[in-house]
């Protein structure tokens, strides 16, 4: 039997969850910087929670040829957890601008990207309720991250600007 549109949305966005996962696990592993690791693994877990709701509805999905309506939990504390630790001001002066922590926030901001368009793209297509309100959820979560993400960074690239001169004036 071939599978559903639906079907290979989701499989799609589990499989992007758990890449994600498993990036943010392997940089929180392997830096030396707590702050970062603490972030990184705060991130790793939001993504289990949607790889977790992601599984749940597919496997309803399959059973019921429909996706299950419930409420969607409000997104949890991380994000402000998150925020938090960045603008600590910390963690900022111990991530090095151009070093390996600083490429790993710009490439989780690349993978909240394609989520983001990935799971917008989806809600607007899908006629479905539930399916929308699911994907839309789940865009918006991904933009928090991608928020956060983007603001660090931002922060991280001016101070190299700054301490390389690199302002014109």
């Amino acid at each position: 039997m071939k599978e559903s549109r639906s079907e290979e949305i989701l499989k799609k966005a589990i499989l992007m969850e758990k890449r994600g996962k498993a990036f943010y696990e392997q940089v929180a592993k392997n830096t030396d910087n707590e702050e970062v690791a603490n972030i990184f693994q705060i991130m790793a877990k939001e993504e289990k929670t949607h790889i977790d709701y992601l599984s749940e509805q597919f496997k309803y999905f399959k059973e019921n040829n429909k996706f299950k309506k419930d409420k969607l939990e409000a997104k949890d504390d991380s994000d402000d957890a998150i925020a938090n630790l960045i603008l600590s001001g910390d963690i900022k002066n111990k991530i090095s601008a151009a070093g390996y922590e600083a490429a790993a926030i710009n490439a989780a901001i690349d993978m909240e990207t394609k989520a983001i368009e990935v799971y917008s793209e989806h809600a607007k297509k899908t006629n479905d309720k539930n399916e929308k309100e699911l994907f839309q959820w789940l865009s918006d979560w991904e933009k928090g991250h991608h928020k956060i993400l983007n603001e660090l960074s931002k922060e991280l690239q001016e101070e190299i600007w700054n301490d390389n001169a690199f302002w014109p004036f």
